[in-house]
């Protein structure tokens, strides 16, 4: 059975969201100070964008970042 509903639209730029890595520097300027403290592993930070750019998250971990685009049926990409 084959259906034509579906919950995003494959060719809409909204249903995309990129992610990447934060490098330390950018990582400084995205967060408060005692935020860091908090943070186990700064090193295993990645940012979810919007396809416009936005800043949608910051997550600890590749697998997770990917998780919650997932989980809000978005299609994530990888950017380097």
């Amino acid at each position: 059975m084959i259906t034509t509903e579906l919950k995003t639209n494959p060719f809409e730029s909204d249903a995309f969201v990129y992610i990447r890595h934060l490098d330390a520097d950018e990582l400084q300027t995205l967060m408060p100070a005692n935020a860091m403290e908090q943070i186990k592993d700064p090193e295993e930070l990645f940012v979810v964008l919007s396809a416009d750019g936005v800043r949608l998250a910051v997550v600890e971990g590749r697998d997770a970042a990917f998780a919650a685009a997932l989980a809000n049926d978005l299609k994530p990409l990888s950017v380097h």
